[in-house]
């Protein structure tokens, strides 16, 4: 099949990970895969069993359902239970806890809570029901933005008056940022995330090897990218270079989408500060509506809480986004907390590395692999 099977090799991808062996001399090396695309493709094929040992990957905080605090998700009960509305999602964020439940305890309860592929859907949503007012869980980072701003943009060139948007896009770099500026996480390099540099480029990446001396891979999310994208890095390490480079150059550009650029910037600025799951709050690291979408903006219209919650004191998914742990080094993992029964969002979304782990079976292989690199190399440990 062109264009799929050749990025599935095997033998290929035993090829070069013989080559990072090679290439790595055995040095214990700590590699963050930002976005939660790898993590799911490094899980879904086995690449982490596949790569020497002294390669660890560590998993980042790029899943954007997994990183909304449960304050907000309390903010979207309180607007989905208001009279009247009805109240639009994606599909992950139907499940994901707040300290009243999820929403899908909301419908339960009876409010008018469902789910989209589209803010388009959404928009439609309301165009149909006149006599409601219609609101849109807006999540995700640079990627899904766009899509939101381009359908308010169609909202407000149609008058549509009855809809409107609950806005929490975040922004990636301030994240990675706070990662580095952390001072109990000690990392080599990153795998950077594809979906959200189609859309910012590889450019704004720049600051972290030019302040921080750490080299950068844009990477597909075939096996193969993934495993080009290590064997990169590596070599940049191995021969002291700290540089953005671009694997995934089929799709991403180094100037990013220039007219998507422009469109988040005619609807969207930053956001003084915004709280994330696991990292506390963080300067300009997420979208609001600008004043003149006003009419539109679900905070404005309604009477958001806007209360910070604690996470349950059971659930470690902030070590988890922060890759202090691993999924598997959770208390509750794979025991209270299930896909079924999820109590931390990385366990929820399609995207979170708790739900990788779980999925394809490999929370079991990495322990015992994890446990033996600790027991010849206490030095890599994960701290």
């Amino acid at each position: 099949m062109k264009f799929v099977d050749e990025y599935r090799d095997a033998d290929l991808a035993k090829k070069l990970s013989e080559e990072i062996a090679r290439v790595s001399q055995g040095r214990p090396l700590k590699i963050m895969e930002v976005c939660g695309g790898h993590t799911h493709t490094i899980y879904k094929y086995g690449i982490e069993d596949v790569l020497p040992p002294n390669i660890d990957l560590i998993h980042g905080p790029g899943c954007p359902v997994c990183v909304i605090p449960m304050g907000r998700i309390d903010d979207a009960h309180a607007i989905a239970r208001e009279p009247d509305v009805i109240f639009t999602t994606f599909g992950d964020m139907m499940r994901v806890p707040g300290s009243r439940g999820a929403l899908l305890d909301a419908k339960a309860e009876g409010a008018d809570v469902r789910f989209v592929y589209s803010p388009l859907d959404a928009l439609k949503l309301a165009k149909l029901n006149p006599d409601k007012r219609v609101v849109f869980f807006a999540i995700g980072f640079e990627t899904t933005a766009p899509s939101t701003a381009l359908t308010l943009l169609r909202a407000q060139a149609e008058d549509v008056k009855n809809f409107s948007v609950f806005c929490n896009h975040v922004n990636i770099l301030p994240a990675i940022k706070a990662l580095l500026d952390s001072p109990d996480l000690r990392l080599d390099g990153f795998v950077g995330p594809g979906h959200v540099s189609t859309i910012i480029g590889c450019e704004p990446y720049r600051f972290i090897p030019e302040k921080y001396g750490k080299p950068v891979v844009m990477s597909g999310f075939e096996p193969l990218d993934v495993i080009q994208a290590i064997y990169m890095l590596v070599k940049q390490i191995a021969q002291e270079r700290r540089q953005v480079e671009n694997q995934y150059s089929r799709v991403v550009r180094w100037e990013g989408n220039l007219k998507a650029l422009e469109i988040l910037a005619r609807v969207f600025e930053l956001r003084p500060f915004f709280e994330w799951r696991g990292l506390g709050f963080i300067n300009h690291s997420a979208m609001k509506l600008r004043g003149e979408f006003a009419a539109w903006d679900a905070e404005l219209l309604f009477d958001v809480p806007g209360l910070r919650v604690a996470d349950p004191k059971a659930c470690q998914c902030g070590e988890v986004l922060k890759g202090v742990i691993k999924p598997w080094e959770c208390k509750v993992f794979g025991t209270a907390c299930t896909p079924e029964t999820p109590i931390g969002t990385c366990m929820v979304s399609s995207e979170g590395a708790c739900a990788a782990y779980y999925n394809y079976g490999r929370f079991s292989i990495a322990s015992q692999r994890r446990a033996l690199v600790a027991e010849q190399a206490p030095e890599m440990r994960v701290h």
